[in-house]
């Protein structure tokens, strides 16, 4: 089998198209990939169509995620494999165990905070002995925050405590595959804390410094709006950088909101999501909640040319206070198709720092990664 710089899995899916559409048209010169599945007939139209529009044409690479001799010699016949495929709870866990296996790069799209702690679990031994970098969660999930805070937190005195709040707003829509793997999160919930027991039992702790989350109801950003903590993985992923980087300094505490500008919109944000985790919990309410999106849907390109997001940071320590922003255009498909895409291409062909094992982006490719992501339009400044 010929080898390729970066492979991706999933290019016939929704998010997975977008994310080929970008690496056809951003590669370097010289520089080789491909899309790998099972419907060789999709993926050729998937060749063509980037072909057609000026990208450089993928090969092709028959794989299946159910079959671990698949997924293995895919791993074998790239540096950096790449996967759109989810929910990645049910359909993930081979591609993970054939990259760790292979001592390649591998990224994803998961926000699914139990498959990240059963894959740390799993194979996270297993990548260090071998080099591979497991690099979960680059896309919206959890690059602004887990970057934004790297960003930020170098703005600040070293060797000083840190307190990190960061308030997130956005306009946009999900798509099926989005609404599937978050009802499925929401079906799992006991699962998800044995998972995470286990890892946090196993998993060492810095010695020497204090890392916490935290947060609470209250006003948001400057005193403007209301804010709402937001238990997503994304401060999980902020906390795991902080622990592995003393940059962070000897205390760290991040905590993450999602930020509205009136009360009433706040409340029916937590009714709603109350109304889904009820529902997620019983086997025909979930049938039910699955059958209202319908995966391979998303938004169209007016709708998508409109959404938005924009992350707030304020940090405090060693008396100073500095305050920044991560923003950019729609966040689920087109900035997440991109920050995917660059996670890929810069584990492949940029100077990132020499860690293995499960890692995050902050760790695994820090400034690298930001600088990319600002020559692509993604905003990073201070205010």
């Amino acid at each position: 089998m010929t080898s390729v710089d970066i492979a991706l899995l999933g290019a016939t899916g929704f998010t997975g198209a977008l994310t080929a559409d970008y690496l056809a048209t951003h590669l370097p010169d010289g520089a080789t990939w491909a899309v790998a599945g099972r419907n060789q007939a999709k993926l050729e139209a998937v060749a063509d169509r980037v072909e057609a529009e000026g990208g450089v044409r993928p090969e092709i690479i028959s794989a299946d995620t159910g079959n671990a001799d698949s997924m293995a010699a895919l791993a074998r016949s790239t540096r950096v494999l790449v996967t759109t495929v989810g929910p990645y709870v049910q359909l993930g866990e081979l591609a993970v165990k054939a990259a760790a296996e292979a001592g390649i790069a591998y990224v994803d799209l998961t926000g699914e905070p139990e498959f990240v702690d059963q894959m740390w679990l799993k194979y996270h031994a297993v990548a260090e002995r071998t080099g591979a970098k497991l690099v979960h969660a680059c896309g919206f999930d959890s690059i602004p925050y887990d970057l934004g805070v790297l960003f930020t937190v170098e703005q600040m005195p070293e060797g000083v405590p840190i307190d990190v709040k960061g308030y997130i707003r956005a306009g946009g829509t999900a798509s099926g595959g989005t609404f599937h793997s978050a009802v499925g999160a929401f079906s799992r919930l006991r699962e998800a804390r044995k998972a995470a027991a286990e890892r946090k039992r196993l998993e060492p702790r810095p010695e020497g410094r204090s890392i916490r989350g935290g947060g609470s109801l209250g006003r948001g950003a400057a005193g403007k709006g209301w804010a709402m903590p937001l238990p997503t993985i994304d401060p999980q992923v902020v906390l795991r950088s902080a622990r592995s980087l003393d940059r962070y300094g000897p205390e760290f505490t991040y905590s993450h909101f999602a930020q509205f500008k009136k009360l009433p919109m706040m409340a029916a944000t937590l009714a709603g999501g109350a109304v889904v985790l009820a529902a997620a919990q019983l086997g025909p309410t979930r049938s039910a909640l699955l059958k209202l999106k319908a995966q391979g849907d998303g938004p169209d390109e007016a709708k998508r040319a409109s959404s938005w997001f924009n992350l707030r940071l304020i940090a405090q320590g060693g008396g100073r206070t500095v305050t920044t922003e991560v923003s950019g255009g729609d966040p689920g498909y087109t900035e997440t198709a991109k920050m995917l895409s660059e996670s890929a291409l810069c584990l492949a062909f940029d100077d990132v720092p020499k860690v293995s094992g499960q890692t995050t982006t902050a760790v695994a490719m820090g400034d690298a990664l930001i600088e990319r992501l600002q020559a692509a339009g993604i905003t990073f400044r201070t205010l």
